[in-house]
């Protein structure tokens, strides 16, 4: 008896195996002619769908765990209604799509691909999506991945109305890796989260590249601005990991901080195009060292009480303007032993350390009567301002705090080459 016992648990526990088996394996593939909500209703948790060429016709809502895959010129259409692609259950995968026209109410989160809070482990893969409001929008889950996607924005739309390329909100651990993003409103935008990772995207054609608020402890690495207002806008937030990263022919400015705080800024190359090749504003306790700031009318702009901050061996190269900063502190932006390089600072090695033999300070008396009066501009080659730039050369003491580099290098050190331009 025991042993027939034995047998039927044996058989009943191949049984489920084998049933679970077939479920995870099972395959379907679907053309434009079928109702895809219906499917994707009918199928068994970890199932794959299969969709043929063509249109299919959405909205889709997906509550259970399974892949949805696309073959080559496979779409999904919202028909300007709502959202296009709704992942609503975990462990769900899309990929390989075309997937558009979702509505263009900014209220209602209308987008081509929404993640719900339930999605966790969502993976969003090599889909184009075009003509939606907002591209994806992960509202919620944790440790999602969109990654190897193309998404166009709106144009048709004032900027204001658009949508972002890849929402995120309150999503920890996810990831946003290797998408091309152009036009709608900012490509990246990601709010109250934490330990996210956003690593070589491709960003034109927009507001901000990277736009930043209340997300802590995260890593943004080797991703490429091109085009747009502003790089990366890194707001509210502490403990970033700001790496490697290009902003080329960007407008206004190449990096932004603002309250943002304990971080490490480090391997970046702003290229000729900004206003500003960086601008600081109230951030605090940040290493920033390794970049390349060049060709902009400000090179870095610092103020409202920043403090703490370590800079070194950072190069400022052909900037009209190295340094603007309006305040009475004096800040010392050399470590160990080793500042930055300034391409305007005229200066001997005598010794061939590689270290300029005379301090580098860009806030003269002038600098700041200029920046608090730009009308004082008019009087640049009056015979009062020479005299007050002789007198300070004569007598350092007149300098009236600001930006010291006590140990300016000779020569511009590498910042990290980005490779995947």
């Amino acid at each position: 008896m025991h042993h027939r016992l034995h047998s039927l648990g044996w058989v009943l526990a191949t049984l489920v195996a084998s049933t679970s088996l077939s479920a995870a394996a099972f395959e379907r593939q679907i053309g434009p002619d079928q109702d895809l909500q219906t499917v994707v209703d009918m199928l068994p948790p970890g199932a794959t769908l299969r969709l043929s060429a063509g249109r299919h016709d959405g909205p889709l809502r997906i509550h259970r765990p399974l892949s949805l895959i696309g073959d080559p010129g496979a779409v999904i259409d919202g028909g300007g209604q709502g959202r296009v692609v709704t992942i609503d259950g975990p462990d769900i995968r899309v990929q390989g799509l075309t997937i558009r026209g979702s509505g263009i109410d900014l209220s209602k989160e209308d987008s081509g691909v929404f993640v719900t809070r339930n999605g966790d482990r969502a993976r969003v893969l090599d889909n184009y999506l075009q003509d939606n409001l907002i591209g994806i929008y992960l509202k919620g889950p944790e440790d999602a991945w969109v990654r190897g996607n193309t998404v166009e924005g709106r144009r048709d739309l004032r900027v204001n109305e658009r949508g972002n390329g890849i929402h995120l909100w309150n999503t920890p651990g996810s990831r946003v890796e290797e998408n091309d993003i152009r036009w709608g409103r900012d490509g990246i935008f990601v709010t109250t989260s934490r330990g996210n990772v956003f690593r070589a995207n491709r960003m034109r054609d927009l507001r901000f590249a990277v736009h930043y608020m209340y997300t802590d402890a995260s890593l943004v690495s080797d991703n490429i601005s091109s085009g747009n207002h502003i790089g990366y806008a890194l707001m509210y937030s502490s403990h970033l990991r700001v790496t490697n990263n290009v902003s080329s022919g960007d407008r206004d400015r190449g990096i932004l901080f603002n309250y943002a705080n304990q971080s490490q800024i480090h391997g970046n190359r702003v290229l000729p195009g900004p206003e500003k090749c960086v601008f600081i504003y109230n951030s605090n306790i940040n290493q920033i060292h390794g970049n390349r700031f060049e060709g902009c009318e400000i090179g870095i702009h610092f103020t409202a009480g920043s403090e703490q901050n370590g800079m070194w061996e950072n190069a400022f190269v052909n900037n009209r303007t190295q340094v603007k900063y309006v305040g009475s502190r004096y800040l010392e932006w050399s470590k160990q032993g080793r500042g930055n390089y300034w391409s305007d600072h005229t200066a001997f090695d005598l010794d061939g350390d590689g270290l300029a033999d005379q301090a580098y300070r860009p806030n003269g008396l002038v600098d700041q009567l200029m920046w608090r009066h730009p009308l004082a501009k008019l009087l640049l080659n009056s015979p009062a301002v020479q005299l007050l730039r002789w007198a300070q050369s004569r007598f350092p003491a007149l300098y009236p705090g600001g930006v010291t580099d006590s140990a300016p290098l000779m020569s511009a050190p590498g910042a990290a080459e980005n490779t995947h331009g």
